[in-house]
């Protein structure tokens, strides 16, 4: 017996120095060192970046091209009939990035690096403008701050939201030079600071003219405008914020992975193939292919879609698909091919463009805003813009034909029909526009099934509703129905 418990403690024994033995050096053993502990702000900015712009040109193809009638659909026509039901991809890519863009900003704050707080700004405002002006009052004073246990976030208000933006805006704006760190990650524009400024006090102006309709912005406008070496905005599309795709994988422009059924689905408005051949406008060709059955003869021709027909009636316009114009070549390179260095430089993914800030400043000083400039200066430099953007000529003449050329009366008709133009394919900016101007004049679609009225919103997440109800219906309650037609804050 004393053999047994002899060898009993010695077991015990080496049991404790094994257990001590795994115990020892157990975070070392576990630590992956080809994992980083710490993250830094150059490794969070290409996937913001990327993820959020490539929402957005999704959105634009399925969505926002559509409703605004710049492209319709010939099969699966919900979308185009206002059918939409929920629209959930601005929302859960927007607020799981805005983690990432507080982390940035977090850890830039800490480590005294103003430059990639400021683009933190940036990035937040833009993606929280598109949230708002996509469903209205949303979380955003205590958006993703889980971390602090606020599992319920609160809806602000569109006032309150636009607030913070703007305030946002301008912080970025003095941010941006005064530390001298090197921004690297940045695959929008290459680390160049100056250019992330313009792009800051660039959407102020976009901002400030969102919410026009509700408060005196020309006072903020024409402080920008009056102070160009501390607000600088953008001056020609070099500075435009426009993600330029790769090539080939893995960051292509998100529709040249599409199956050809799918692009094949959609064909160039009626509304714009019509407003272009009116003006003799050459960005036709880049908008639209020539008709399957004209292609290659010597009079090819381009055939838009009345937005909104039925599935049967789509299929079947003017005789059937070979007769309806498919969407531009930049846009989608048959048989998976390499686009070109020109296909590339259109087909990007847009945050702002200069032709779009000129029609801002036009509208601006068309009714009184600011008083730097002319209408007419701004809105023949838009034009301008937007043809260089487009790699087309501005053909002779076409500024002084019917319909184009500036005239007093029609001025704010004329810019904003311009400005639709130029925003072909922009993600959701001419939606938003429209819905404040009315511009450019458009009839709901054909066999629509809203009413006959074209949608003003997104309709909240069905799982805000599980999660977070008590403040998303008091959202409801305050803003109206939960459809398709509430208007937001500054569209009332």
């Amino acid at each position: 017996m004393k053999r047994y418990r002899n060898l009993k403690i010695i077991f015990m024994a080496l049991g404790l120095l094994l257990l001590n033995a795994c115990d020892k050096d157990f975070e070392e053993i576990n630590t992956n060192p080809n994992v980083p502990n710490t993250v830094t702000p150059d490794l969070l900015l290409p996937n913001i970046i990327r993820s959020t712009v490539n929402e957005v040109m999704g959105m634009s193809w399925g969505i926002g091209n559509i409703v605004i009638q710049q492209t319709a659909k010939i099969q699966f026509v919900n979308e185009d009939r206002y059918q939409w039901g929920e629209q959930n991809g601005i929302w859960n890519t927007m607020y799981t990035n805005m983690r990432n863009v507080n982390n940035v900003y977090t850890i830039a704050e800490k480590a005294g690096q103003s430059n990639y707080m400021g683009i933190a700004l940036v990035m937040k405002s833009w993606m929280m403008s598109l949230v708002t002006d996509s469903y209205g009052d949303v979380p955003y004073t205590e958006a993703t701050q889980g971390k602090s246990s606020v599992y319920f976030p609160k809806y602000d208000t569109q006032e309150t939201i636009y607030n913070g933006i703007l305030s946002d805006l301008s912080r970025a704006n003095e941010l941006f030079g005064s530390t001298a760190e090197n921004v690297q990650g940045d695959i929008l524009y290459g680390g160049d600071v100056e250019k992330w400024k313009k792009l800051a006090n660039s959407l102020r102006l976009r901002y400030l003219m969102r919410v026009s309709n509700k408060r005196n912005v020309g006072p903020d406008m024409q402080a920008i405008l009056n102070d160009p070496a501390t607000s600088p905005i953008f001056e020609e599309n070099d500075d435009n914020a426009a993600l330029l795709y790769l090539p080939t994988v893995p960051n292509q422009f998100p529709l040249y992975t599409s199956r050809i059924g799918s692009f094949n689905e959609f064909r160039l408005s009626k509304t714009m193939a019509d407003k272009l051949k009116e003006y003799n406008d050459p960005r036709l060709q880049v908008f639209a292919r020539p008709t399957p059955a004209s292609t290659g003869t010597a009079t090819p021709e381009y055939v838009g879609v009345p937005n909104g027909l039925d599935d049967n009636a789509a299929l079947q316009y003017n005789g059937g698909a070979n007769f309806m114009s498919r969407i531009g070549n930049p846009y989608y390179i048959d048989g998976f091919g390499t686009p070109t260095q020109e296909q590339r430089e259109i087909a990007r993914g847009i945050i702002m463009t200069y032709a779009e800030l000129q029609f801002i400043l036009a509208e601006a000083a068309q009714k009184g805003l600011v008083t730097s400039g002319t209408a007419k200066e701004y809105y023949e430099q838009g034009i301008q813009a937007s043809f260089e953007y487009f790699k087309q000529d501005l053909p002779a003449g076409y500024l002084a034909q019917p319909g184009v050329a500036f005239s007093p009366a029609t001025a704010l008709q004329q810019i904003g029909t311009q400005k639709w133009i130029a925003l072909f394919y922009s993600g959701l900016e001419a939606w938003f526009d429209w819905r404040r101007t009315n511009y450019p004049e458009l009839t709901p679609g054909i066999s629509n099934v809203n009413g006959n009225r074209i949608p003003v919103r997104f309709i909240y997440p069905a799982s805000e509703f599980s999660l977070n109800k008590e403040n998303v219906e008091a959202a409801v309650a305050r803003q109206g129905p939960n459809d398709i037609n509430t208007k937001v804050w500054w569209d009332q």
